[in-house]
């Protein structure tokens, strides 16, 4: 199959292009850059020079060349709606397969630390976070375009983790060198379903081979609170661990970590498991605290990656 990935330089976007050339698909991705494309070209990715604003005609026309389109890049909210729409109506008729990278994060909730007992099948109603409502409408934008000669999916992880990640362990360990302390807002009850990066890349490799034309995907192997996290961040490097308030954490992570950190996004899997078989390897996400990636990010003056309300980190 001849896939054609937008957001192939970023952390989910590579690591598909990398899965899915391994399984002997004949890949593509996006470059933005010259830098991006020597990068791609150096993994055995074909780079299609473009962007998601002035030089969107030329995505729309790789599009048109390919067997399928991943979507998985982090853009803005203008960028993405645009490229959606544009995409969705420059495919429908073809037959061709068009799957969209969404997250969790659409149905965030707002806990201040607390848990929530709210937990989500992939077909069942939620309110969207407000902040997400662009990208729900890009989800339903795509499952909409099913119905017009599109295979059209959406595949909804949780936070995604493994190596290169920047969701909710490194941004603890990163609290370290800030406060000296391994933190979490409020009582730290607060649970993303989490999901390794093998395992999302695996689920992608099944729809694109049997998902129906309007499947909706979600990726989830675990659950892990985040002060049991801060608990074995704080074990690790043999530090205290600490609670803060909403407005503390802000002064920790930025105001929208903030908001990351103190909130809940739960969901189950029903149809990645009986429509395509999807189980998951790696479910204790735990496993990697002690790497060394991580522990570098306590020392004081480290930098952490803008964090999406997926918990995956930009492109």
């Amino acid at each position: 199959m001849n896939i054609f990935i937008i957001g192939a330089t970023g952390f989910v976007g590579g690591a598909l292009a990398h899965h899915l050339s391994a399984e002997g698909h004949t890949v593509a991705g996006l470059a933005r850059t010259a830098t991006a494309a020597a990068d791609l070209r150096a993994r055995g990715i074909t780079p299609v020079a473009g962007d998601l604003d002035e030089r969107r005609p030329a995505v729309l026309e790789a599009a048109l060349q390919a067997d399928a389109v991943v979507y998985a890049a982090q853009a803005g909210q203008e960028q993405e709606t645009a490229t959606v729409q544009d995409l969705t109506r420059t495919l429908v008729g073809t037959g061709a397969t068009l799957v969209f990278l969404s997250g969790s994060g659409v149905l965030l909730q707002r806990t201040a630390g607390a848990w929530s007992p709210d937990v989500y099948a992939e077909h069942e109603t939620f309110t969207p976070e407000p902040l997400a409502e662009f990208r729900k409408a890009a989800e339903d934008t795509v499952l909409a375009a099913a119905s017009e000669g599109l295979r059209a999916m959406v595949v909804r992880p949780g936070l995604i983790w493994g190596p290169g990640d920047h969701g909710h362990t490194s941004m603890i360990y990163r609290s370290v060198a800030l406060t000296g302390a391994a933190c979490y807002v409020g009582d730290g009850l607060n649970t993303y379903g989490h999901v390794h990066i093998d395992d999302v890349t695996h689920l992608f490799g099944l729809a694109l081979e049997k998902g129906r034309p309007g499947g909706l995907y979600h990726a989830v192997a675990g659950e892990a609170p985040n002060r049991w996290i801060a608990e074995r961040v704080a074990a690790d490097l043999g530090v205290e661990t600490r609670s803060v308030t909403p407005e503390e954490a802000a002064g920790v992570w930025g105001e929208f970590g903030a908001l990351v950190m103190a909130a809940s996004s739960r969901i189950r899997v029903v149809s990645s498991r009986h429509e395509l078989g999807w189980r998951p390897r790696h479910t204790d996400m735990l496993t990697m605290v002690g790497e060394d990636r991580l522990r570098r990010l306590a020392a004081p003056g480290t930098h952490l990656d803008h964090v999406h309300l997926d918990g995956r980190a930009s492109s």
